[in-house]
């Protein structure tokens, strides 16, 4: 198996893993909703070894995130559970989540259905992380975001960048507050909201 390798995991790792070492660091459980690749997985698990970071994707990413695992022999990163967020979540519960890239490539109603499945995994307090691009008051920030943008609706009509404001009232309806938003390289947001 040839390991897939995503370009832009390795632009933005770094700065992804500061956010989340400023955030994290005090965590013990993390679910990382789509893994993809599973390169984030080993990267942030390797530089982060007190948490026990459980990947997930869709059954047919599997044996790609798999090879990652296998070649990092890391203990605390965890082989891929099947996660459809429109479908059955872990038993399992978590103080932390986080998720790349995922917000504009899923449609609409699974954004909405992956906040709503928040509160029944989630510890007291806990914490999600997530890092991608945004639009603030129904704008592009930059015009890249903007061909991005027509680039994802043509290859998918559910795609899209999601408005900042949307994503945020639906983390409020799942019991989270805003606790920081960061700017990010390639104009992309790191937001990372509390459990209240």
């Amino acid at each position: 198996m040839i390991k897939p390798d995503a370009p832009s995991c390795h632009r933005n790792r770094d700065v992804i893993l500061a956010l989340l070492q400023d955030h994290f660091a005090d965590r013990k459980r993390v679910l990382e909703i789509g893994s993809g690749t599973g390169q984030h997985a080993v990267y942030f698990g390797a530089a982060m070894p007190q948490l026990v970071w459980q990947t997930s994707e869709r059954r047919e990413h599997h044996e790609g995130i798999r090879a990652w695992l296998d070649e990092a022999k890391l203990g605390n990163v965890l082989a891929p559970i099947e996660l459809d967020v429109t479908g059955a979540w872990p038993a399992s519960h978590y103080d932390a989540f986080f998720t790349a890239n995922t917000l504009h490539i899923m449609g609409a109603q699974a954004v909405e259905q992956l906040f709503a499945a928040l509160p029944a995994v989630m510890d007291s307090g806990a914490k999600l992380a997530v890092y991608g691009p945004f639009n603030y008051a129904g704008a592009y920030t930059s015009d890249s975001n903007r061909d991005f943008d027509a680039w994802l609706k043509a290859r998918d009509p559910l795609s899209a960048i999601r408005d900042f404001e949307w994503v945020d009232t639906l983390a409020q309806r799942a019991g989270l507050a805003l606790i920081e938003d960061r700017a990010m390289p390639a104009n992309n947001r790191g937001l990372v909201w509390q459990a209240r």
